[in-house]
């Protein structure tokens, strides 16, 4: 029903990352309000539509590059970690938990939902 209405009325939707950055939970720090203020605007205001991104090689969104008022440095999450190789191993996590957890769905969606999930990530982020 969503996704229809996304259609019908020809919404672009946007997921907004307003977690941590820095290293998991306990490490890191949250994404500071002035910077997810900078983002939402963007996105209301349309600019995002304008800005170069990068397909997530796993979860497939795409993600911006750049955005006024925002660190280009969280963007890349991976670079915001002491160890890209620590970040790679949660990502990995993370997408294997979806996967698992898609498994108890799959069967009841439709089949360009089932394939839009995330894959597994085989390489380091």
């Amino acid at each position: 029903m969503l996704k229809a209405r996304l259609l019908k009325h020809g919404v672009t939707c946007w997921l907004v990352n307003t977690g941590w950055t820095g290293g998991p939970f306990g490490v890191g720090k949250r994404i500071g309000i002035r910077h997810t203020r900078a983002l939402l605007d963007a996105a209301l205001t349309g600019k995002l539509k304008t800005v170069a991104c990068r397909s997530d090689s796993v979860f497939g969104f795409e993600v911006p590059l750049e955005c006024e008022g925002f660190p280009a440095q969280i963007l890349d999450p991976a670079g915001t970690w002491p160890s890209r190789d620590d970040y790679a191993r949660k990502y990995r996590a993370l997408a294997a938990r979806f996967i698992e957890n898609f498994k108890l769905i799959k069967d009841g969606c439709p089949e360009d939902v089932a394939h839009a999930g995330p894959g597994r990530v085989l390489a380091a982020v």
